[in-house]
Order: C-alpha cells, then structure tokens, then sequence
C-alpha cells in the first residue's frame, strides 16, 4: 500500500493532479486532498485503489518511500473484482485516449452472470455516453445471441472452427489475454504499443477477409 508520501511524489512523477487521481482512483478530490494533508486516515480499501490507479499507471512502489515507472508494463487482474478493475481500465483508456477497441472471440455466457446485471448495466451506460470518443469492434462465435456491447461497438460473426479458447482485447496500448473457465477469469496484460498495433492489422484483415456481418 502507498504511503501519504508515495501517493503525493507519484502524483507528481505523472504530472496528474488531485482530481485526476480521484477520477482514475473511484474517489472524491476532496477525499484525496485530505489524505494527503493528514486529515483523513485511509483504511486498505481505500489504499488498494488508490496504488491500483497508480499501477494501472506503471508506478510501482518501492518500500515506504520509494517508487519508480516499471520497466516491464504487465499485470494480471483475476476473479470478479479484476474483471471489474480491467474494465474499469477499459473505460478511462477509451475516454482519455480513444482510438480504436478490438475484441476477438470475447462473448462468454459468463460475461455478464460474473458482473452482475447492475454493474454491466453502469459500465455499458458510460461507455455508450462517450462512444463518440472510440471506435469497437467486436468478433464472436457465430450463433452468438449475447451481444452485450452492442450499444457501443460493432459485432461481426467468425467461423467457430477458426477460433481459438484464447480471448483477446485489445485497447489504447495494452494487449489483455483472456481466460474463463466456468465463472472464474484470470486476464494477463501486456502494455506495449507496437503489439497492441500489430494484433489490430491481424484483427483489420479477420474482420475484413473472414468475418461475416449480423444479420438483423
């Protein structure tokens, strides 16, 4: 867990202010403030959001004073509450950054059983309120019903012979690797720019030369 110390000098390594940490963290500007001046003791919740902001970031903390960008940009979100802070990532990327979202072979009848129909119901509601900001495309299985992003992404059908079990998103600069087995996830993300555009010009020519358009 950062310490009061860590959170103000990574603050400043990134160059993000009160607020920007507070949006990336799920928190109050106010709240934030107020940690870092001592008026607020933070419990490990409260913590653990903060240092994963920063880890989505790339800081990485060293003892109790000390922190550095890591140099090997990857990271593992696993269970529910990592499938909820990937997406979380997803959110702030597509909203900061844009750009285009590529997702092959990710419908799974675990998606939204694993969420909770509330919490995917918030997460498809602000995507759809900055969709002006990305473009997603999305390739599945054909026969698939469940077509969750549908109110801010395209679907295109791919033959299930040609698909692996692997799951693959791509977004902003990360690769993220999907793993379902019933309804646990285990996703492994590489952040590397070069990557992320390769796989798009693999995912352009699929959904160009293989994949087939819904039919209404």
């Amino acid at each position: 867990m950062p310490t009061i110390e860590q959170i103000r000098a990574a603050r400043a390594l990134l160059g993000w202010n009160q607020h920007e940490l507070a949006d990336k963290a799920g928190l109050s500007q106010t709240g934030i403030a107020r940690i870092e001046n001592g008026t607020n003791q933070p419990n490990s919740k409260t913590l653990e959001k903060i240092g994963n902001a920063f880890d989505h970031a790339d800081i990485e903390f060293i003892g109790d004073t000390g922190l550095r960008k890591r140099s090997i940009q990857s990271q593992t979100y696993r269970g529910t509450e990592g499938f909820k802070e990937f997406l979380d990532n997803v959110y702030h990327t597509a909203r900061d950054v844009g750009g285009e979202l590529c997702t092959f072979n990710a419908a799974t009848p675990y998606f939204k059983t694993m969420l909770g129909a509330e919490w995917y119901e918030q997460h498809a509601e602000r995507m759809q309120a900055i969709r002006d900001n990305f473009t997603m495309r999305l390739i599945v299985e054909e026969g698939t019903k469940d077509l969750l992003a549908k109110g801010f992404g395209e679907y295109k059908f791919f033959p299930k012979n040609l698909l692996p079990d692997q799951k693959i998103y791509v977004y902003g600069d990360f690769v993220s690797f999907m793993n379902f087995a019933n309804e646990n996830v285990e996703i492994v993300e590489v952040k590397h720019g070069p990557s992320a555009e390769s796989f798009r010009i693999l995912f352009n020519i699929a959904w160009e030369k293989v994949a087939t358009s819904l039919k209404e």
